[in-house]
C-alpha cells in the first residue's frame, strides 16, 4: 500500500503517540501475561493499537476504523468476563472509552481526509466510531442499572426466653468490659436509641486525649481502644498505655495516668504500639453474692474460682488494671487514678519476670486482661516473623488484690501450672494470645483465643504442644489454668490464621434445647460455634481437602476444619483482577498468574503465594456482635488478598533489607529458619486492591437457623482514593460492631473516617456521621444517671492502614 505522507496537523500526531505508546505498553504486558497462562486480549488489544497508531501517522482513515474494531471488541470480551458487573466494567472500559472519545473530537482525526468540518467526522470513520462508542456506554449504562447484587433479607425481631447469662453481674447502663459484659458480646441492652429515631443522633460530647502519633513512634501506631463505663465514669486506654478518665454525661476529665513508658532504643522500631483497653474490679460486686451455682447445663460441680483467696482491698476497693506498652501491669484506683499500693509492686506487676530476653517492644499486652472474683489473667503480643527464640505465650493468673501469682499455663508446658520458680523461664516461643479472653464464671472457665509459634509462614521448628494448642481455642478452668479443652481451627498454620477475635459467649437455643455456646470468628471466615462447656461442635465442622506442597523441610496438613456457618470467599480467578485502568488491571494479572494461588490455604512458596483471604481476616480482633435475646449474630467480614514469599537465607543475605514498615508489610529476618518472610498486601503499583470489590461488608445471621439472612457491601473509597469521590464500592473494616436491643447496630472500622448505625433486621444503613480521624475500634453503649442513651466511639486511626489518625472520643445522643 502505498500512502503519500503529506504534512501531519499536530493533534493527530499527538493522537497516534499517545495510542502508539498506550500498545506498546499492552503488548509488552500482554506478551507477559500469555507466557504466565494467562488471558490473549490484552496481547490483541495492544496490536490493534499499535496499528491504528501507524495508520494514522499514516493519515489513513483505517486507523479510526480498526480502533473502532478494538472498542467493539473489547466491550464484548468485558461482558463475556463480568457478565453486567458496573464495576467491573468500568475498569475494563473506563480507558478506551476516553481514547474513543478523544479520537471522536474533529481536530484528533484532521488531516486524515479533506473537507470541511462538517464533512471531517463523515470522511474519517466518525460515524462507525461513534457508535462503537455508543454500543460501549450502553452497556455501562445497563451494568449501572442492574440491581443491587447484596443479600436482601429480614431478620426475626422475636425475644427468646432462656438465662440471664451474665447480665445479672452488670447494670444495663454500663459498659464494664472491652466486650461489653465478660461474655464478650459487644451488645448493650439499652433501646432508647432504636431504628426509628438513630437517624437524630447528634454529638453529646468529644474531647481529645493529647495522645497522637509522633516522629518516634513506629508506623502501627494504632488507637483500638474501647473504653469501658462503670457508673458516672469512662475509662479510656490511648496509644501509649494512658488512662483517662472522664464524665459519662460531659467528657470532663475527672482524672488521667501517664506511665512514662520506657525504652532502650525509643519506639520507632517496634513492630507496632496500641492499646486496646483497660479492666475494672470491684469488690462490691461481690461481697454481696455467695459463690454461684453451676448452671443447669453445667458439669455437677462449680469452679473453686468462686472460693476468695482475699478480703475485699482497703486501698483500692474499685479498681482499674491498665496493660502497658513497656510489660508491666498496673493497677489503679478507679476514683483517683493513683496506682494501687498493695498490688504488686507499689501498684505494678513487671510481665518481664520469667519471660527471658526479647526487643524492645517484642512483648507486652495490647489487650485488656480478664478480671474474675479474685483473679487478674493476662497474656501478651510476641513480634511475629523476627526469629524462633522469642518470649513465651504463657497466660499468667495473679491475685486481683495483691499481685501475686496464682497459676500460670504455658503452652509449652501445658500440664504444669503451679507458679514457676524463681530464676526460671517459661517456655521460649510457646503459642501466645494477643487478643482478648473471655470468661464464664459460672462455668469456671476463661476461653483463649490462640495464636501461633512464631514465625507464621513456616512451621518446620514447631513443637507438638504448639501444633497442638495453636490457632484455635482453649478452655483453661479459671482456678488452677488447668486444659479444660481445646478446639484447633487451622492446623499448621502456615499463614497468619490464629485467632484475633475475642470468643464470643452466648446461650443458644438448639432443637435440643438452650446450650452454652462460644461463637469463635476467625481469619479464614468460618464462624465456629462450640458447646463450651466441652468444646464439642453445635454447628457440624468438616475437615476439607486443602494444596499441599510445602518448601522443604516443612509440610502441609492434609485438610483444613470448615464450619457450615462460614464467611470464606470463592476462589479468586484471573477476570477478578482489578485496578483503575487495564494497565494496572493488567499488571494484577500478570502478578496473579506469576503467583503460586490453588485457593485458600495455598502453602507459601519461593516463588510467592498469594494468600486469600490475606492475615488481616475475613475478621480480626473487632470479632463478632450478638443480640443475645433475638439470638441474632451481627458481623463485618472484609476481604483482602495478600502475598507472601520465602526468600532462602543465602538470596536474603545478598538483598538490602530495609527495616518492615509493619507487621503486614516489608521483609523480617525470621532468626532459625532457612528462610526470611516477605509479606504485603496484594495491590498494585497504584494503591488500589488488586481483587476486585467489594471488600467489606456488614451482615447479619439467624443463629437459629445458621442463615445469613443480609449482607450488604459496606462503606466507600472517599478516604482512601486519590480523588475524594465517595463511590461505594464496600471497603475493608478492622474493628468490631456494637449492637443494640433497640434494633440498631453500628460500626465504625471502615477505610472511610465515618460511624454508621445500621437496622438490625434488614441491615439498611440509618445514620452515619463523618468522623475527624479513622475509627478502627470498636464503639460502646452505656447510659448516664438520668437515662440517657449514649454511642461512644474511639477515631484515633491507623497507621498501617493509612487511615487519618488523631486523638479523638467522641459520644452521641439523642437531642435532650
Amino acid at each position: 500500500m502505498y500512502v503519500r505522507v503529506r504534512a501531519f496537523h499536530p493533534m493527530t500526531v499527538f493522537t497516534a503517540i499517545v495510542f502508539g505508546l498506550f500498545g506498546a505498553v499492552l503488548l509488552w504486558g500482554g506478551l507477559q501475561l500469555l507466557h504466565v497462562g494467562g488471558s490473549a486480549y490484552y496481547l490483541v488489544a495492544g496490536l490493534l493499537t499499535l496499528l491504528s497508531a501507524l495508520l494514522l501517522l499514516c493519515r489513513s482513515r483505517l486507523g479510526v476504523y480498526v480502533f473502532s474494531l478494538l472498542l467493539i471488541g473489547t466491550t464484548a470480551w468485558a461482558v463475556w468476563e463480568v457478565r453486567l458487573d458496573w464495576w467491573q466494567l468500568l475498569t475494563r472500559l473506563d480507558l478506551w472509552f476516553g481514547l474513543g472519545l478523544w479520537l471522536l473530537l474533529p481536530w484528533s482525526r484532521r488531516g486524515l481526509s479533506p473537507g470541511r468540518f462538517t464533512n471531517t467526522a463523515r470522511g474519517t470513520g466518525g460515524g462507525v466510531l461513534f457508535l462503537s462508542l455508543l454500543l460501549m456506554g450502553a452497556v455501562g449504562a445497563a451494568g449501572a442499572l442492574q440491581p443491587n447484587p447484596d443479600l436482601r433479607g429480614d431478620l426475626q425481631m422475636a425475644d427468646v426466653a432462656g438465662p440471664e447469662g451474665d447480665r445479672a453481674m452488670r447494670p444495663d447502663g454500663d459498659w464494664t468490659d472491652y466486650g461489653g459484659s465478660p461474655y464478650g458480646q459487644r451488645y448493650s441492652p439499652l433501646s432508647q436509641v432504636n431504628a426509628d429515631n438513630v437517624h437524630r443522633l447528634e454529638v453529646a460530647w468529644k474531647i481529645q486525649t493529647g495522645d497522637r502519633p509522633g516522629p518516634d513512634d513506629p508506623t502501627e501506631t494504632t488507637d483500638e481502644n474501647t473504653p469501658i463505663k462503670i457508673g458516672d465514669t469512662v475509662y479510656i486506654c490511648t496509644p501509649h498505655s494512658r488512662v483517662i478518665a472522664v464524665d459519662a454525661a460531659t467528657g470532663t476529665q475527672r482524672w488521667a495516668f501517664d506511665p512514662h513508658l520506657q525504652s532502650p532504643v525509643g519506639f520507632k522500631h517496634w513492630e507496632h504500639m496500641t492499646c486496646r483497653g483497660v479492666s475494672y474490679h470491684d469488690d462490691a460486686k461481690y461481697a454481696a453474692t455467695t459463690p454461684a451455682p453451676a448452671s443447669t447445663s453445667a458439669p455437677a460441680a462449680a469452679s473453686t474460682a468462686w472460693v476468695p483467696t482475699a478480703t475485699a482491698s482497703a486501698v483500692c476497693p474499685r479498681r482499674i488494671f491498665l496493660p502497658t506498652a513497656d510489660a508491666r501491669l498496673i493497677a489503679l484506683d478507679a476514683d483517683t487514678g493513683k496506682p494501687c499500693a498493695d498490688f504488686g509492686n507499689q501498684g505494678t506487676v513487671d510481665l518481664r519476670a520469667n519471660i527471658g530476653p526479647f526487643t524492645p517492644g517484642g512483648y507486652y499486652s495490647t489487650s485488656p486482661p480478664a478480671v474474675t472474683r479474685n483473679l487478674v489473667i493476662i497474656s501478651g503480643h510476641v513480634t511475629d516473623n523476627e526469629s524462633t527464640n522469642e518470649p513465651s505465650g504463657v497466660i499468667r493468673a495473679f491475685d486481683v488484690h495483691d499481685g501475686h501469682l496464682v497459676w500460670n499455663w504455658d503452652p509449652g508446658k501445658p500440664d504444669d501450672t503451679a507458679p514457676i520458680a524463681p530464676g526460671e523461664t517459661y517456655t521460649r516461643n510457646s503459642p501466645n494470645v494477643w487478643s482478648v479472653f473471655s470468661v464464664d464464671e459460672n462455668l469456671g472457665m476463661v476461653y483463649l483465643p490462640m495464636g501461633n509459634q512464631t514465625p507464621d509462614q513456616f512451621a518446620g521448628t514447631r513443637t507438638p504442644t504448639s501444633e497442638k494448642y495453636g490457632a484455635g481455642v482453649v478452655a483453661l478452668d479459671v482456678a488452677t489454668g488447668k486444659v479444660r479443652w481445646n478446639y484447633q481451627f487451622t492446623h499448621h498454620d502456615l499463614w497468619d490464621m490464629d485467632i484475633g477475635g475475642q470468643p464470643t459467649l452466648i446461650d443458644l437455643k438448639t432443637s435440643d434445647g438452650m446450650k452454652p455456646a462460644l461463637v469463635a470468628s476467625t481469619k479464614q471466615g468460618s464462624i465456629y460455634v462450640l458447646d463450651r462447656r466441652d468444646g464439642t461442635p453445635i454447628v457440624p465442622i468438616h475437615e476439607v481437602p486443602r494444596p499441599q506442597g510445602a518448601v522443604p523441610g516443612d509440610h502441609t496438613s492434609p485438610t483444613q476444619p470448615m464450619s457450615d456457618l462460614n464467611f470464606a470467599p470463592a476462589d479468586l480467578r484471573e477476570k477478578d483482577m482489578w485496578g483503575t485502568t487495564p494497565l494496572d488491571q493488567l499488571w494484577c494479572r500478570v502478578r496473579f498468574r506469576s503467583l503460586r494461588y490453588e485457593g485458600m490455604f495455598t502453602p507459601p512458596s519461593e516463588q510467592g503465594s498469594l494468600v486469600y483471604p490475606g492475615n488481616f481476616g475475613v475478621f480480626d480482633w473487632g470479632g463478632v456482635s450478638v443480640d443475645p435475646t433475638r439470638q441474632l449474630l451481627l458481623l463485618n467480614p472484609s476481604y483482602m488478598a495478600f502475598q507472601s514469599r520465602l526468600i532462602p537465607k543465602e538470596q536474603l543475605a545478598k538483598m538490602e533489607v530495609s527495616e518492615p514498615k509493619s507487621e503486614t508489610q516489608g521483609i523480617k529476618q525470621a532468626k532459625g529458619i532457612p528462610y526470611g518472610i516477605e509479606l504485603s498486601p496484594f495491590l498494585s503499583p497504584l494503591g488500589i486492591p488488586c481483587q476486585a470489590p467489594p471488600w467489606g461488608y456488614v451482615a447479619g445471621v439467624d443463629l437459629g437457623t445458621g442463615r445469613t439472612m443480609w449482607k450488604h457491601k459496606n462503606g466507600t473509597i472517599v478516604d482512601s482514593a486519590p480523588l475524594p469521590i465517595p463511590m461505594p464500592l464496600g471497603v475493608p473494616s478492622l474493628g468490631g460492631m456494637l449492637t443494640t436491643a433497640g434494633g440498631v447496630t453500628f460500626l465504625s472500622g471502615t477505610l472511610d473516617d465515618y460511624i454508621r448505625g445500621y437496622d438490625v433486621r434488614t441491615g439498611e444503613k440509618l445514620w452515619e456521621a463523618r468522623l475527624p480521624a479513622g475509627g478502627q475500634a470498636t464503639p460502646m453503649s452505656y447510659s448516664d444517671a438520668s437515662g440517657r442513651q449514649y454511642i461512644l466511639v474511639v477515631a484515633g486511626g491507623h497507621g498501617s492502614l493509612g487511615t487519618k489518625q488523631g486523638d479523638w472520643v467522641i459520644a452521641y445522643a439523642l437531642p435532650k
